[in-house]
C-alpha cells in the first residue's frame, strides 16, 4: 500500500491536533508533507519537530523568520503568505489535503487543492458556503475526491448509498437531518443571552473547538453554515434539510428515506472518527476513539430548534435560498460580528442583528466568478465593520 502524503492546512487548531493524532497512529499509511498555521509559530515549531514535514507555512515574513530560527538544524522549508498556502495545497508532492483553516481564509488554498485534483478532507465549511456552485463545478472538472469531515456531514455521507451523486431523489432519500447540540445557551432566555460573555459562549458542553466555531455553535450559525454546506455536498435544497437539536451529541446526523426508513450514524463526540474515515476511505482504520457503550449512554433526546432565540439559523437558510453572493455576505458579516463579540465590542444577541442588516443593506449578485465572490466578501466585511457600535 502506497503511503499517503498529507498537507494539513490549519495544523495548530483542534482539527489539526486530531488529524495528527490519527496520522501518528498509522505511520505505515500516512506521512506529513506540509503543515501550516497562521501566527501560532511556537506551536507549529513543536509540531514540526514531532512530525517532520518537508514544508511549513505561516502568514508573514517575520513569522517565517522566527520559525526558521526555531527549526534551526532541521531540513524543513519555511514559506509564508497566501500564495504559499495554495502552493503546498496543490503540490505534486501531496496526495491528500486536510482543509482545516477556519473561515474565509481557507477558501483559496482549498480551491487550489481541488483544481489540482487532490483528495480533499473538507473541515472548512466556509469554502462551500462562499463559493458552492463554483467549488462543486471545479470538483467535477478535476475529478477531486471530496470527503466531508464535519461530524454531521460525515455522518450523512456514511448513511447515504454509494451512488447518491445520481441525485438524492433518485436513490430514495426524502430528507437530511442535521443534528445540533444546541450549544451552551440552549435553555437560556433572550434576556440571559443579552448578558452572555465570550467565556460563557466558548464553553461548549460537548465538543472541544476553537473560539470562533464555539461562538457559531452558541448562536446556531454553525448549524446554518452546515445547512448550506449540506445542500452543496449532497445536491439538495434547504427545504430538504432539517436541523434537529440533540443535546447528547451521540447521533451525529440522519438520513430519511421514502420507504419510512431513517438511518443514523452514532458515536462518541470525537472528531478523530470522521477524520480517520476521510483519511482511510473506503477503508476504515483505528482512530483511537472508544466504542459507544449503548448500555451507559442513557436516553437520547431530540427537539426542534428555536429560531426566535437563535435567528442565525433562519438567516443562513434564507441566504442559501437567495443564492448568488448572499451566503458569502452572510459568512463575512458573521466573522466580523463574532470577532467583535469576542473582543467585547458587540453583545451576543446583536450578532444576528448585524448579520441581517448587512444582508439587507448590500446588493446581491450572481456568484459565477471567484473575483465576484471575493469582492462581495470584502464589501460585507467593510459594511459590517461600519455598523459596529462605538461602545457596548
Amino acid at each position: 500500500m502506497a503511503v499517503q502524503r498529507i498537507t494539513l492546512l490549519g495544523a495548530t487548531g483542534s482539527i489539526g491536533a486530531s488529524t495528527l493524532d490519527v496520522v501518528a497512529r498509522h505511520p505505515d499509511r500516512y506521512q506529513v508533507f506540509a503543515l501550516t498555521a497562521h501566527s501560532r509559530v511556537d506551536e507549529l515549531a513543536c509540531l514540526c519537530r514531532i512530525h517532520s514535514p518537508e514544508v511549513a507555512v505561516v502568514a508573514t515574513a517575520s513569522d517565517a523568520l522566527r520559525l526558521q530560527t526555531l527549526l534551526q538544524g532541521q531540513s524543513i522549508t519555511v514559506l509564508h503568505g497566501p500564495e504559499a498556502l495554495c502552493q503546498v495545497a496543490a503540490s505534486a508532492e501531496t496526495d491528500t489535503v486536510m482543509a482545516a483553516i477556519v473561515g474565509a481564509a481557507g477558501l483559496l488554498p482549498t480551491l487550489a487543492a481541488v483544481k489540482a485534483g487532490k483528495r480533499i478532507l473538507l473541515a472548512n465549511k466556509e469554502a462551500l458556503v462562499m463559493s458552492g456552485a463554483l467549488f462543486m463545478r471545479e470538483v467535477a472538472r478535476s475529478g477531486s475526491a471530496l470527503l466531508p469531515i464535519d461530524s454531521e456531514h460525515n455522518a450523512i455521507f456514511q448513511c447515504l448509498p454509494g451512488n447518491f451523486s445520481r441525485g438524492l431523489a433518485q436513490v430514495g432519500v426524502e430528507r437530511l437531518l442535521l443534528t445540533a447540540s444546541g450549544g451552551p445557551f440552549r435553555n437560556w432566555t433572550i434576556e440571559q443571552m443579552q448578558r452572555a460573555t465570550p467565556e460563557q459562549a466558548v464553553n461548549h458542553p460537548k465538543w472541544s473547538m476553537g473560539r470562533k466555531i464555539s461562538v457559531d455553535s452558541a448562536t446556531l450559525m454553525n448549524k446554518g453554515l452546515e445547512l448550506i454546506e449540506a445542500c452543496w455536498l449532497f445536491g439538495t435544497t434547504p427545504d430538504h434539510v432539517q436541523v434537529v437539536v440533540h443535546p447528547e451529541s451521540i447521533v451525529h446526523s440522519l438520513v430519511q428515506y421514502v420507504d419510512g426508513s431513517t438511518l443514523a450514524q452514532l458515536g462518541n463526540p470525537d472528531m478523530r472518527t470522521p477524520i480517520a474515515l476521510g483519511l482511510a476511505w473506503p477503508d476504515r482504520v483505528s482512530a483511537g476513539v472508544s466504542a459507544l457503550e449503548l448500555f451507559t449512554t442513557g436516553s437520547l433526546n431530540f427537539e426542534a430548534p428555536d429560531e426566535v432565540r437563535f435567528p442565525c439559523l433562519r438567516l443562513a437558510r434564507d441566504a442559501m435560498r437567495a443564492g448568488g453572493t448572499a451566503p458569502a455576505v452572510l459568512n463575512a458579516a458573521n466573522e466580523v460580528a463574532v470577532q467583535a463579540f469576542l473582543d467585547g465590542r458587540l453583545r451576543f444577541t446583536d450578532i444576528p442583528v448585524l448579520i441581517e442588516r448587512t444582508l439587507t443593506e448590500l446588493p446581491m449578485m450572481a456568484a459565477d466568478e471567484l473575483s465576484t465572490i471575493l469582492a462581495a466578501d470584502r464589501a460585507a466585511r467593510a459594511h459590517a465593520s461600519r455598523l459596529l457600535p462605538v461602545s457596548v
